[in-house]
């Protein structure tokens, strides 16, 4: 399995051993359990606004129906330059 070497602080390596130790886990299944749940936090995110793009594409019409005046001006339209 591929591995990857992170350097953390002084610090950082005391409160991870004191978390890892209150836990009843091993340093290395804690961090990277930590990089497993944001990994799967990235993806649900992406996921949701992947959704969101979808559904606001589909409903653009009735967006701009409901909002006119957060729709751009079309072209031609604006101030002149």
């Amino acid at each position: 399995m591929p591995a990857l070497n992170v350097e953390f602080s002084d610090r950082e390596l005391e409160d991870l051993r004191q978390i890892a130790k209150e836990r009843g886990t091993s340093m290395k299944a804690l961090v990277r359990e930590a990089a497993a749940a944001d990994i799967a936090r990235h993806r649900a995110l992406q996921e949701g606004a992947d959704a969101f793009r979808r559904f606001f594409a589909s409903h653009a019409d009735e967006f701009a129906a409901a909002f006119p005046d957060d729709e751009p001006p079309a072209k031609g339209e604006g101030r002149a330059a």
